[in-house]
């Protein structure tokens, strides 16, 4: 049924942004104000749920949860416009529904806007690495050995937050989903541009390149 891949992409990516939102809020509970300490937990968390939420439903959905991996799919023809509208919504949906159950789970105020600025050419020109650096991993190794993708990802988001000072979003339902939450992975509102027009560059980047190599 058509209907099981969209419940699968509803729920990686409702677990992806629950644990970088619930990881995120636990890190910085337990490590006293050590930014580093809470860092490395999001990081561990984020990366382990995406090898999970990759193997368990890349035979049903392609197990995007990620706008910019479900438009490279339809820019290389693999999935029509139909799955991409709906995957788009779906993605988005279940990013704010992890956001609002999150703060639940944690006694939290349901609602939230964040307050944390991540703005500046340095963020835009992070989240065109990062999304380049993604895109390029999924379909290079998708091409080599496509059991490979889903640990694939997960060490280079893990790699990602070190070595970005976005700390490697990537993905813009991850984004806006953040900006519903001011806790400890929050981005304000106003710093969206710079994440978002960074990662659709680096999308189209990342096609070009993939392109050219193959």
């Amino acid at each position: 049924m058509i209907i099981k891949k969209y419940i699968a992409e509803f729920l990686g990516t409702f677990f992806l942004v629950a644990t970088v939102i619930g990881s995120g809020i636990m890190g910085e509970n337990l490590s006293s104000g050590n930014v580093a300490v809470a860092l490395l937990g999001n990081t561990i968390a984020t990366g382990a749920i995406l090898y999970v939420i990759i193997k368990s439903f890349e035979d049903l959905s392609g197990a995007h949860f990620n706008p910019i991996v479900s438009i490279v799919f339809y820019f290389l023809k693999e999935i029509n416009l139909k799955d991409l509208l709906f995957y788009l919504v779906i993605q988005f949906i279940a990013g704010i529904f992890a956001v609002i159950l999150i703060h639940f789970i944690f006694e939290l105020s349901l609602l939230q806007i964040s307050s944390k600025p991540r703005m500046g050419i340095s963020m835009f020109f992070s989240e065109i690495i990062a999304s380049l650096g993604l895109i390029l991993t999924i379909l290079m190794v998708r091409k080599n050995n496509k059991s490979n993708v889903a640990i694939s990802v997960a060490l280079f988001i893990t790699a990602g937050y070190w070595f970005t000072s976005s700390t490697s979003f990537a993905n813009p339902a991850v984004t806006l989903a953040r900006t519903f939450t001011d806790t400890f992975t929050g981005i304000s509102p106003e710093s969206i541009i710079y994440f978002f027009s960074g990662q659709l560059i680096g999308l189209f980047i990342a096609l070009y390149v993939y392109k050219f190599l193959r």
